[in-house]
Order: structure tokens, then sequence, then C-alpha cells
């Protein structure tokens, strides 16, 4: 039991850390917490007490000892059913009024308010009312599961986060569904002793899910926090950079234009060449360094009200004559009026283009879709390219890395610079790519946070007819 209460407890920790905003992280971190005060309850009853005894602990240190395992016992009873079927309904959300998502918790209280008033109080053999607490704690746990079971996964390449999801939760809850509350009540007592192998089962597959797809926002998280620091650095050296040799490249320009004058004046022509060459080194060197410059540099957004979907038709209208024998899909959610920069995302979104343009080498399909979701907008760029495997996909964000070769122009920026606009705007961008299948991104705006609109029908059914829904 020691263990569970470790392995619970770290778990909680870990979701709670990786985004405390979320309500879905919030109740998921309570389930495993009531579920680690419940192996609390277990480690201070074989272990703590006896051990306490044996030391000659006073009366008063063993009465703390029971109040505190009396009162993780009932928290656990009773707070995992409770929290549980919450971080269900925030998984898959349900569609409530505010008032009522508001006052849901409070009315979920209710019948652990009734038990805590008008049955027993907690002892060793009946920590709480089994036959009456069962009534109301299976339909919760039953009614969670089938909500998380439920969930609807918009893009298929998401849906393997979403089973690891159920994989690490469910059996756990629904095991101690069977053994502390329903075997209970047939008279089989103490059965949550045989938790401790599906828990570790559980905590295993949320481990390997954390560092492999992802669990919860957790990997992202990380994944986050290293590509910020990376582009800090990248942002700060650049900028150190190209103010140090700025400088001498301006010195470099105006000395050999005195010598270029000089080269002229005297008739010196293989002086002039080298001049020349010179002189374009110089000004190639300082093209190169602006670009990165202005790739990695802090950006500083001007937001203003632009229509989603027509944004983005004009970013694809100058790939068009370059698609080659590209079929080029688009299903584009109409009506969609946001706050955001319309420049450095149509830039954003333009490098995901031509990158999918460059990946397919001239033929292929191109589809690029905005779709809605209860909190999110999302623009998706799919193409059939070559994709790339696990390691390449996870450094793909990193800036100056490419999987291009040949050109020196390409520094490899291009995502990273379209991750930095994403994050500008409190969205995310994600990457999903497999060998020999193409591959994905994911441009994800929170509605919240951009301040999303949506047009009245007549005017999205009139802009539908105008930009079309598909176009080859």
């Amino acid at each position: 039991m020691l263990f569970v209460l470790i392995a619970l407890w770290a778990v909680a920790a870990i979701v709670w850390l990786s985004d405390r905003q979320a309500a879905v992280n919030r109740w998921l971190g309570m389930v495993a917490f009531s579920g680690g005060a419940g192996a609390l309850a277990a480690v201070i009853d074989l272990y703590v007490m006896p051990a306490a005894a044996e030391a000659g602990l006073n009366e008063v240190g063993r009465q703390l000892l029971y109040r505190l395992q009396a009162a993780s016992s009932v928290f656990s009873y009773y707070g995992v059913p409770y929290s549980f079927v919450l971080f269900a309904i925030a998984y898959r959300p349900v569609p409530l009024s505010k008032r009522w998502q508001q006052g849901l918790p409070f009315v979920l209280l209710i019948p652990i308010a009734f038990c805590l008033i008008f049955t027993p109080a907690y002892n060793e053999m009946y920590p709480i009312t089994f036959r009456i607490v069962v009534w109301w704690a299976v339909p919760y746990i039953l009614y969670g599961a089938a909500q998380v079971l439920l969930k609807r996964q918009l893009y298929a390449s998401f849906s393997r986060t979403h089973w690891i999801v159920c994989s690490a939760v469910l059996p756990p809850v629904l095991f101690s569904m069977v053994m502390n509350y329903i075997l209970p009540t047939l008279g089989h007592l103490r059965m949550w002793v045989y938790n401790t192998w599906i828990v570790g089962l559980g905590v295993t597959v949320f481990v390997i899910g954390l560092f492999t797809y992802g669990f919860m926002g957790v990997r992202v998280l990380v994944d986050r926090r290293r590509f910020d620091s990376t582009l800090r650095a990248v942002t700060s050296g650049t900028a150190i950079l190209n103010h140090a040799i700025k400088n001498d490249a301006g010195k470099m320009r105006l000395f050999s234009e005195k010598m270029k004058a000089y080269a002229i004046e005297t008739g010196q022509k293989e002086l002039l060449a080298d001049v020349e060459t010179v002189l374009q080194a110089s000004r190639h060197m300082q093209e190169m360094l602006q670009r990165v410059h202005r790739r990695t540099e802090d950006l500083v957004l001007q937001t203003q009200a632009v229509d989603l979907s027509r944004l983005i038709d004009r970013t694809l209208k100058p790939y068009e004559p370059a698609l080659g024998h590209v079929r080029l899909t688009r299903g584009l959610a109409r009506g969609w009026e946001v706050r955001i920069d319309p420049a450095q995302v149509g830039e954003a979104l333009g490098n995901l283009v031509a990158n999918a343009l460059e990946a397919m080498r001239g033929s292929g399909e191109l589809s690029v879709f905005l779709t809605e979701t209860k909190r999110e907008l999302i623009i998706e760029v799919r193409d059939t390219g070559p994709g790339m495997d696990r390691r390449e996909a996870a450094k793909a964000l990193e800036p100056f890395y490419t999987s291009k070769g040949g050109s020196g122009a390409n520094f490899g920026l291009g995502l990273p610079y379209a991750y930095h606009v994403m994050r500008k705007h409190k969205g995310m961008l994600q990457l999903r790519s497999k060998p020999g299948a193409g591959t994905a991104v994911y441009m994800t705006f929170p509605k919240r946070s951009v301040q999303a609109s949506k047009a009245n029908a007549e005017e999205t059914r009139q802009e539908a007819m105008e930009g079309g829904e598909h176009s080859g």
C-alpha cells in the first residue's frame, strides 16, 4: 500500500502541475489524490499504528493517528466517485448553462453530505455505510466511465492519447468500484487490499504514455517549456550577433565603397572585381543574419478582428500557381471572427503550407481544414509526403533543425516561428507524422484567448458560397 500511496500522489502532483487552470486536470488529480488517501489510511492501519504501539506512543498520539486514518479513509471512499464523475464531465463536456456548470459540483455533493450527516460514523470494520453509499457511488463511476469512453476524437491522430487516458484511468477506477463498494455491500470486507496490482498497472500505463505520446497535456507542457527556453536562447543570441555583425558589416561596406570608387577612378579592373566580391559577401551576410533575426526575435502582436476562414483563403491563394500535380482540398468552418495578428498568423500558416508542398515534391494531396470544438478553433495542414519518424518529429520544432538538404537559404526556422506565433496567441502548435503516411500540423486557438465569435447563419451561408468549401 505504500507503493500505491506514493504512486497515486505522484500522479496527482504531475497532473496538477501540468496545467492548474484546466478543470479536467484538477479533477483527475483529485481522483488520484483521493485514491492515495485510501492508501494512506491503509498504511496507517497496517504499519504506522502497530509501530507506534510498539514504540509506546501515548493515548493522545494514538488518537491523532486514528483520526487521521478515519479522515483519510472516508475522504477516499467519498472522494473517488465524486471527483471521477466531475473529471469525466470536464473530459467530455456536457452542454449546460453557465449557472449549472458552476452549481453542478455542489449538487453532486448532496449524497455525500447526506451520508456524512445521517449514517453512522467511521469505525474500523465499517468505515462507511456501504449499503447506502453504493447507490450513488456506483452510478457516479459508471456514468463517468461512459462519458470518458464516448468522447469523440476530432482527429484520428489524437486518439492514441485518448486511449492511453482510458487505459490508465478506467481499469483502476472500475476495479476499485467493485472492490470498495459492491463487494463490501455483499458482506466481503477489506477487499481494497487487491487494488494494489490494478493501480500499479494504471500507473505503468500512465508513465509509458507520459514519455511516448503524452498524458493529459503533461508531455505537451514539457515540450513547450523546452521549446520556449530554446527560443529565448536563440532570440537573445541572434540579437547580440545581429548587433555585433551589423556594425562590422557596415564598416566593411563603407571602406569597400571607398576602394570601389578608387578602383574606378584609377581604372583597376581586377581590384574592382575583388571589391565587388567583398561587397556582395557583406550584403549576403547581413541579409542572412536579418532573416534569422526576424524569425527568432520576440514577437509583438498587433491584433485585430479577422475572419479566420478568409485569412486562410488569402494565405493559400499565392501558393495555388505552384501546386502542380498537388491536389488542394480545403474544408473551412465559415463565419468565425477572431482577434489575432493576421500578418503573423498568415506567415506562420504560409510556412506550414510551403513545408507541405516541399515535402510532396510536386505530387500528392494538400488538405487545409478549419474546424471547431467546444473550446477551440483548429487549423489543420495535412500533406501526403514521406512523413517523419518519431525522432525527426520530436526535433522538428527545434530552431535550426531541418531534414531538407541542398538550399543554404533553409534555416529550419519555419516550424519554430509558427510555434512562437501560436504561443503568443496562447494557443498550441502540434505535429503528427508517420513514415509513409504524411504529416499533419495543427494550429489550435483557444476561443476565449482570441475572443472568437460566430457570425449569424445567413452571413455564414453567404460566405461559404463565396469562398467554397472545397477546391482542387
